[in-house]
């Protein structure tokens, strides 16, 4: 560290607000900065920052079902800032989001050491476990379509829905059918709430939500061959991209056209979605972001920073192919 902040012509203490991340740092001098730690290749010692600051520098976290979208990116903008910021990460999964299982999983970082505990269990029923659950390090939580707030960070997937409504509605449809996902993730009741409150507002009809068990681009194929047999449907938000994929082949299957026919919107824009045949209208929702925020709440606790509300992410609507006109 001395030789960085020799060849950077800055003090120690400046080269150690850069790599701890302090914000607190002018953008030329943390360039210098940079600059002269890529060109010494210096790494940090681990284990003497350990001793010196009486931290294990491991960030715990603790997921669910981490095969569906957004916690999986969620979880790779946890690693990715922690990294940055000279931390590890431990992973704990569960299998069920009641409370024996939750306690279990915080107790089991708590015992490794972990400094503070990121938890990506986006479910109503978790949500109402950890507001009763008390820990003995800083948790921040992954809770899609809550308030912002200083320990829970999200994107705002009400708006989203609420964007994509709107969207339709300006291109001429009387109103909009809505795909819906599995019982008991925030994402279902968020994206629901936008839609239904952006049809009152626009004083239109609400019609019935077609129900899904899972996220699948099978569950959106079955809706599909419901909308396809409905011909006054013209308008459909799908509660993420996958499903809408599936009730695009079948509407294609039955003779249907995107968007001549019914437009369709998606949710999550996944890396496949400009690919679609035609590219998919969608919400663009960051859960990278989502993860590189929760990193740097729980590091201003650990700094002993006073809380701070953490802004929702605003979502954005990527209009392309799958949406137009009502004919």
């Amino acid at each position: 560290m001395v030789d960085v902040a020799r060849l950077a012509g800055v003090s120690q203490q400046t080269v150690s607000r850069v790599v701890n991340g302090h914000t607190n740092v002018a953008p030329e001098i943390r360039e210098r900065v940079e600059n002269a730690i890529s060109q010494l290749r210096y790494r940090r010692n681990s284990a003497a920052r350990s001793l010196a600051t009486s931290r294990s520098m491991n960030l715990g976290v603790l997921s669910y079902a981490l095969s569906v979208h957004g916690p999986a990116l969620a979880l790779f903008g946890i690693a990715e800032e922690a990294r940055r910021s000279g931390y590890a990460t431990s992973l704990v999964s569960i299998a069920d989001v009641d409370r024996t299982s939750i306690k279990a999983g915080l107790d089991s970082l708590v015992e490794d050491g972990v400094d503070a505990i990121v938890v990506l269990a986006p479910m109503t029923a978790a949500r109402e476990v950890l507001h009763r659950l008390d820990s003995d390090v800083p948790v921040v939580r992954f809770e899609q379509g809550s308030p912002a707030g200083p320990s829970t960070v999200s994107v705002d997937e009400t708006l989203g829905a609420q964007l994509a409504t709107r969207h339709l509605l300006d291109l001429g449809h009387e109103t909009v059918h809505f795909v819906g996902g599995p019982v008991g993730w925030m994402a279902s009741e968020a994206r629901r709430r936008g839609w239904q409150t952006e049809l009152a507002l626009a004083g239109r009809v609400t019609p019935l939500e077609f129900e899904s068990p899972d996220w699948s681009a099978e569950s959106g194929y079955r809706a599909g061959i419901e909308i396809a047999a409905d011909r006054s449907i013209t308008a459909v938000l799908a509660i993420n991209d996958a499903m809408a994929l599936g009730i695009m082949k079948a509407l294609d299957e039955r003779g249907l056209s995107v968007p001549e026919d019914v437009s369709i919107v998606g949710f999550d824009d996944r890396d496949e979605s400009p690919f679609f045949r035609p590219a998919l209208t969608t919400v663009r929702l960051d859960f990278t972001e989502v993860g590189r925020r929760a990193v740097e709440s729980v590091l201003r606790t650990l700094r002993g920073e006073a809380p701070e509300t953490i802004p929702l992410i605003e979502p954005e609507l990527k209009v392309r192919e799958s949406t137009g006109p009502r004919r």
